[in-house]
């Protein structure tokens, strides 16, 4: 990440990450730890390990927050921990999620709720968190993670693609509601990032050299290449964009 932008606002912010210890979140992590910002981040599974390799690495040590984000209260907790040791949280990124592959004619109200609970509930109740401190400390900037996956109309993950349509809405609203508390609130869409979860599932050469076909520049997308758009919306680079989704995709989906 040596070639990524300074945001010199970054620095010293406090940020809070969700799914921040592996994955497009691990890195997403690593992103805001150069750029000097105070961040936690929350994660299902133990993130320890993690937190020794990227505080060695970048010389700035992160706070973990175990937490499994489908539990509100929970992650209430612990987004008022992370305040508490950071100060009002000012960045959040919305990352985790679970594309978890289903049909339509087996899905089941648990799974549905499952589903909901992950990829779109937890959003909106972490927004609820963060949103009186950002008012309070003058203004602040959101980032949802989205998906590419609702926009092509794919089949196989119908629950999540309602989500991530969902997280869409979600964001316009909140962006029109707290615009007024200088609160920008925006989604970010990524392609098909090759994170080792994806590679170890679904990442078969068929379906990267399909998918390869679909996108105009013709290199597969890894975590890195969400980081420098993460920081360009949590940044007063990006002041006046809100209410909007920015796509990385390597262009498989023309928006405009």
């Amino acid at each position: 990440m040596s070639d990524t932008a300074t945001y010199p606002d970054l620095k010293d912010a406090s940020v809070f990450i969700t799914g921040g210890g592996s994955g497009i979140g691990a890195a997403l992590t690593e992103g805001f730890l150069r750029q000097g910002a105070k961040v936690a981040f929350v994660g299902r599974s133990d993130a320890s390990e993690f937190v020794e390799e990227v505080t060695a690495s970048t010389g700035n040590r992160p706070l973990f927050i175990q937490c499994d984000i489908t539990d509100v209260a929970a992650l209430k907790a612990a987004i008022e921990t992370a305040a508490k040791a950071h100060g009002p949280i000012t960045r959040l990124v919305n990352n985790a999620a679970n594309d978890q592959r289903h049909s339509a004619l087996e899905v089941t109200e648990e799974f549905w709720d499952w589903s909901q609970d992950i990829n779109l509930k937890a959003y909106f109740f972490a927004c609820q968190a963060v949103i009186p401190g950002m008012q309070k400390a003058g203004g602040g900037r959101i980032v949802n993670f989205t998906s590419i996956s609702y926009m092509m109309g794919n089949a196989g993950y119908p629950a999540y693609t309602t989500a991530n349509a969902g997280i869409n809405g979600m964001t316009r609203s909140l962006a029109r509601e707290f615009g007024p508390d200088r609160i920008a609130v925006n989604a970010l869409a990524p392609g098909w990032v090759l994170t080792q979860k994806q590679l170890d599932k679904w990442a078969e050469p068929a379906a990267l050299e399909a998918h390869l076909g679909k996108q105009c520049l013709k290199d597969h997308l890894g975590p890195e290449d969400i980081v420098a758009p993460t920081l360009f919306l949590s940044s007063a680079a990006s002041r006046m964009m809100t209410g909007q989704a920015l796509v990385v995709d390597g262009g498989v989906v023309v928006t405009g």
